[in-house]
């Protein structure tokens, strides 16, 4: 690959690079090259050393999920700087960012001035854009982690990943494990190394419940099981209990076996004070502010896309001095805490087996249809496969 300045100013790599086009369901993405990058200041080129596929990917290939069309989906990704708008850009730390450092980057990128940023909420930005997520436009063509290059504008959240860390494991953080992240600092507030000031764990004699077996609810299984949590996860899926246990969980149960309550208390452990729902089941909500202790915290991840309402007893809330809070994106701080747990002794993480399958770009198609088939926890898109 090489790059050269156009005397308008544009980065101009050769070859091209290229990103993958989503129309619709059940049309193949098609290819389009990008031969010119116009950067402003603040702004970054990146090119891709390895995605992986977010299972909102798959509901919007399904039709599932309303997302803007044409677009370059995929959130979920890490690559290498190799080129920077005037004036060069800064990581989330606010050292400069230097031609080759590997970066991982926030889903989101924001205005850092309007009244949401300024109220500590720029994943919630009101200028708010969302890589893989946006109407494909001329001259913000790279949006989606589905392509060779990223260009990542002014307002986003950069993150240097270390060499020695896994790619497989580095890319899903801008997703599910900075969420995660997220979550367990809503129900439990900051915990570990780069959460506060104390680096040792807070939760240790918590229970943490985690509603569902998918990427954000292992993660949030990791992070807690790190922080000193008796975690338990509740999923109906055999296969994804196992896996639970593999990431830390000290119990993981089955629905349909009765209350979860009555099932916690069976492994004797403490009734849980954070609850994470993860999976976005209408049964699980229920399940999830049924179990949870007096004076605990439910966090709602997973109801992201319309679903069947969920009756909340009031009563019940003000008698057991329940909180319910929802968490959606993530601010860039927990980004970071992603890395810096990753990059450190990550449990479930290192013992497992993230990505199943790895296929090329151009087989797209291909690796959607395997990630919408539940054998793996990810599938990955190397740009540099042929």
């Amino acid at each position: 690959m090489t790059l050269t300045r156009a005397a308008t100013g544009a980065v101009l790599v050769t070859p091209s690079p290229t990103a993958m086009v989503w129309h619709e369901p059940g049309r193949a993405h098609e290819p389009i090259a990008v031969p010119g990058v116009e950067l402003r200041p603040g702004e970054v080129l990146v090119e891709i050393e390895l995605a992986t596929v977010c299972g909102s990917d798959v509901h919007t290939v399904q039709g599932h999920r309303r997302t803007p069309a044409p677009t370059v989906l995929g959130h979920e990704q890490l690559g290498r700087v190799v080129a920077l708008g005037p004036g060069g850009a800064s990581a989330i730390d606010g050292s400069p960012l230097a031609l080759g450092d590997r970066v991982v980057w926030t889903v989101t990128a924001s205005c850092g001035s309007c009244e949401r940023c300024r109220r500590g909420l720029p994943q919630k930005c009101l200028e708010l854009r969302k890589y893989g997520h946006e109407r494909l436009e001329r001259g913000w063509e790279l949006s989606g982690g589905f392509a060779t290059h990223v260009h990542l504008l002014r307002g986003t959240g950069i993150v240097r990943v270390p060499e020695g860390l896994a790619a497989e494991l580095a890319a899903p953080s801008s997703c599910s494990t900075a969420t995660a992240v997220a979550a367990l600092e809503a129900g439990a507030g900051p915990v570990g190394p780069g959460g506060s000031a104390a680096a040792a764990p807070r939760l240790d004699g918590t229970t943490v419940l985690v509603g569902g077996a998918g990427m954000i609810g292992l993660a949030v299984t990791a992070l807690a099981t790190e922080a000193g949590a008796d975690v338990v996860v509740v999923d109906p899926d055999l296969a994804r209990r196992a896996t639970a246990r593999r990431f830390g969980a000290e119990a993981a149960l089955d629905p349909a076996d009765g209350a979860l309550a009555e099932q916690i208390g069976g492994h004797g452990l403490a009734a849980p004070t954070v609850a994470v729902e993860a999976s976005g089941a209408a049964s699980s909500v229920r399940a999830l502010l049924e179990a949870c202790e007096v004076g605990g915290t439910v966090v709602l991840v997973g109801s992201v896309s319309p679903g069947p309402a969920v009756e909340l007893d009031p009563e019940q809330v003000v008698r057991r001095l329940l909180t319910v809070t929802g968490v959606h994106n993530y601010a860039p701080r927990h980004l970071q805490r992603a890395i810096e747990f990753l990059s450190g002794d990550p449990g479930g993480f290192a013992r497992d087996t993230l990505v199943g399958a790895r296929l090329a770009l151009d087989e797209l198609d291909a690796a959607l249809a395997a990630a919408a088939s539940g054998a793996h926890v990810r599938v990955a898109v190397d740009p540099h496969l042929r």
